[in-house]
């Protein structure tokens, strides 16, 4: 059994880690980005022999900040990256808006509807990778309508042929596993058909597994689940 932590216990570690000095937080988010990518490659070897084309969803919070960082580290192998910021960027955290102001150093950063209208054009699937780096494990809300129509496209395999979720796949709450649903959820079809989650095939979370892995939608939605070290 995985060591397991729930988000404010998460949160209070990495706090703890920085206030004593011993790590910063643009340095948590370098780490996290690293070892993602270091576990796709050990999940999938093809991918880094022959790199391909990923799309990146970059949220409005931490999560996207390591969204940042991926992009910017698959882009040094050899990736072409299209990145989709989620909200408005001039509103980032500080670590965040740091690690988005080194991939703008290098490349471009797309809208969310620049995306919903690559999947109502493109012959699917346009991407070897999606990487989910939206609203990692602080997430308490349904997500916004354009993820949802994003989402509810790939769970058809629409837009990518292999899903990567950083922490924890957006729109699953991290500590119950259930699914964050709205009030106009549709009854009769499956959370992942009606894009109210993301389905992934790979989620790397870090330090530790947190509770929504394990329950409820959590080991549906989370696909293989790999637990990473950022030396805290």
């Amino acid at each position: 059994m995985p060591q397991i932590v729930t988000t404010a216990q998460m949160r209070a570690i990495e706090q703890t880690a920085i206030a004593s000095g011993r790590v910063s937080g643009p340095a948590l988010m370098e780490r996290a980005g690293a070892g993602a990518v270091e576990a796709l490659f050990e999940t999938w070897p093809d991918l880094a022999a022959a790199p391909g084309r990923a799309a990146v969803l970059c949220g409005p919070g931490n999560n996207g900040g390591d969204g940042y960082v991926i992009a910017r580290l698959l882009r040094a192998r050899g990736w072409y990256l299209d990145i989709f910021h989620i909200g408005d960027v001039r509103r980032l955290p500080p670590d965040a808006a740091q690690a988005y102001g080194l991939w703008r150093a290098c490349g471009k950063v797309h809208s969310l509807h620049t995306l919903t209208r690559i999947i109502r054009k493109a012959a699917p699937p346009r991407y070897a990778l999606l990487i989910d780096a939206g609203f990692g494990i602080g997430l308490s809300r349904p997500l916004p309508e354009p993820l949802r129509a994003i989402f509810a496209a790939q769970s058809r395999r629409a837009l990518a042929r292999r899903v990567v979720a950083i922490d924890i796949p957006s729109g699953l709450d991290a500590d119950t596993g259930a699914v964050l649903q709205p009030v106009d959820a549709p009854m009769d079809e499956a959370p992942a058909c009606a894009g109210l989650a993301c389905t992934a095939d790979l989620t790397v979370t870090f330090h530790a597994a947190k509770p929504g892995h394990l329950r409820g939608a959590g080991p549906g939605l989370c696909g293989k689940l790999v637990v990473k070290s950022i030396g805290l």
